[in-house]
């Protein structure tokens, strides 16, 4: 019965090695990365709140990276679903930034010159 045992708990030893040293999901450090680069390019370094979730949101992109070079993919996973909503409120934070500098300026007036006119019903 011991032995039984033994070989079943061998049998699943490749298994559990294996999960635990999955690779890092492309996608999801795909996707953090690109929210990163979208906060940026709307200009989250004019916003110092955005600016510093841009930064969190990259540091814990490496820090992903090196915890999957270690074995550690659960919590590498983990840290880029965070980088990813950091990156994110970056991106919110830049645009309700830009938002609120637009809704400020004062409505600019119509260049001056003839005002345009609609077509008489005769000419139609």
């Amino acid at each position: 019965m011991l032995i039984r045992n033994t070989h079943r708990v061998l049998a699943i030893l490749p298994l559990l090695a294996a999960c635990a040293s999955a690779p890092l999901p492309a996608d999801r450090v795909a996707s953090a990365e690109s929210a990163v680069r979208a906060a940026k390019e709307v200009g989250s370094d004019q916003v110092p709140k955005a600016q510093l979730m841009v930064k969190l949101a990259e540091d814990q992109i490496q820090r992903a990276k090196k915890l999957a070079d270690e074995g550690d993919t659960e919590e590498a996973t983990s840290l880029l679903t965070r980088a990813t909503a950091d990156a994110e409120l970056a991106l919110a934070l830049a645009r309700e930034e830009q938002a609120r500098a637009a809704a400020s300026k004062p409505p600019q007036a119509a260049p001056p010159g003839p005002v345009p006119t609609a077509p008489s019903q005769s000419a139609l």
